[in-house]
C-alpha cells in the first residue's frame, strides 16, 4: 500500500519545473530580501503594506512604509515604471501584502510578495528597525 505521499503520482519534472519556476516569478524570501540588502545588491524597492503604526513598532530596515489602501499611481510615480516592488506584511496570516501586490500590478508595476512577512523576517533572525526611518515614508 502507498504512503499518502506516493498515493497520488508526481508530475513529470518538467511541469514540476515549470510550476516552481512560476511560483518563483511571483514570490521571494526573507532569506534572498535580507542578502540583498545586506550586500547592497538590492535592485528592488521593499514595501511594507501595513500602516504607520504596525510600521513604527517593527518593520524591515530600509523598507518603505506604503499601506497597501494607499498604493495609487501618483504615490508610484516617485520611482521609474520598470522599478520592482516586493511587499511585505506580517506574515502568512495577513494578506496585506497580496493586496499590495494585487494594487501595484494593476498599475502595471513589477512586484514580487516577500513570503513570510515579518513574522518570517524575525524567526530568520534578522534586524528589526522601529519608529519611521529617515526617508523611508513616500512622499
Amino acid at each position: 500500500m502507498p504512503s499518502l505521499v506516493t498515493e497520488t503520482p508526481p508530475a513529470p519534472a518538467a511541469e514540476v519545473a515549470a510550476q516552481v519556476a512560476r511560483r518563483l516569478a511571483f514570490e521571494t524570501d526573507c532569506s534572498d530580501v535580507h542578502d540583498a540588502l545586506r550586500s547592497g545588491a538590492a535592485d528592488f524597492v521593499l514595501i511594507e503594506a501595513r500602516g504607520p503604526a504596525a510600521y513604527a513598532r517593527g518593520h524591515v530596515p530600509g523598507a518603505v512604509n506604503l499601506p497597501h489602501r494607499e498604493i495609487t499611481a501618483e504615490r508610484l510615480a516617485a520611482w521609474p515604471a520598470g522599478t520592482l516592488f516586493v511587499a511585505y506584511c506580517a506574515g502568512p496570516h495577513c494578506n496585506g501584502a497580496d493586496r499590495a501586490a494585487l494594487a501595484l500590478a494593476r498599475l502595471g508595476r513589477p512586484v514580487k510578495v516577500m513570503i513570510g512577512g515579518m513574522q518570517g523576517w524575525v524567526e530568520e533572525g534578522f534586524p528589526v528597525a522601529t519608529g519611521p526611518e529617515p526617508g523611508s515614508l513616500v512622499p
